[in-house]
């Protein structure tokens, strides 16, 4: 998987380069993913986990804010599930991350390379369910605690985070905001069902403060393979 990895990650980007290194816009949470349009070729790495249908189950939590409920879409399929890409995508109180940081990236990687930590940022765009280079691996599977700090142009008072998980999903343990000191609030921890190429959805009442950062903490452990991360939306409003 390393060697494959490090063999394809200058062409990958070259293509990055070629395309302006920019975050295509394509998205969505469920299950059946798209056919990839773009020409990028796929990495010639470990197989990709087969898809699986999220199902709408909520997920086993130890830990969660008042009101909170977690998580992962319903089975969609064709239409329904395009229009659901599209809703979440141009949510109006929806914004994703400016920046990110990262426990650790694979190989190292900095700045706008492939699986750099600010593969994360930005609109999701990863089409289908695979080791993709357009999103942020950590530097060993299976090592055990990582995490991923995003952080966002809007402080909101925040009703939602959405994270979308595109390969080996399942690993996020725990979920937090930060107030606009610096603090962090603990709004989820637990076990994360995402199957597939999906969003883990945490719904929430109003914070009662603002939140321009959020950090996810995954236990890459206790599912085999990279556990990769698209993009993380932050749902909420100014006032």
């Amino acid at each position: 998987m390393k060697l494959s990895r490090g063999l394809l990650l200058v062409p990958v980007c070259a293509l990055l380069v070629i395309g302006g290194c920019k975050k295509k816009e394509a998205q969505v949470e469920t299950s059946q993913p798209n056919t990839r349009t773009s020409g990028t070729p796929t990495l010639a790495a470990r197989p990709a986990v087969p898809n699986e249908a999220a199902t709408a189950s909520s997920a086993t939590s130890t830990v969660a804010a008042p009101g909170l409920s977690a998580e992962t879409t319903a089975k969609l399929e064709g239409a329904a599930w395009a229009m659901k890409q599209d809703e979440i995508l141009h949510d109006a109180n929806g914004q994703w991350a400016a920046s990110a940081e990262a426990s650790s990236t694979f190989h190292d990687a900095k700045d706008q390379e492939s699986f750099s930590s600010w593969q994360a940022s930005g609109a999701p765009n990863v089409e289908h369910e695979s080791d993709d280079p357009h999103s942020w691996a950590s530097k060993t599977e299976d090592g055990g605690i990582e995490w991923l700090d995003l952080k966002y142009g809007k402080p909101v008072f925040a009703t939602a985070v959405r994270i979308r998980e595109s390969n080996a999903p399942g690993a996020i343990i725990k979920v937090d905001l930060y107030d606009e000191a610096g603090a962090a609030h603990s709004i989820w921890q637990g076990t994360d069902p995402t199957k597939g190429l999906n969003y883990f959805m945490l719904n929430f009442p109003k914070t009662s403060f603002k939140v321009a950062r959020v950090r996810v903490t995954l236990a890459t452990n206790i599912v085999p393979g990279w556990n990769e991360i698209d993009a993380v939306q932050l749902v909420g409003t100014e006032q």
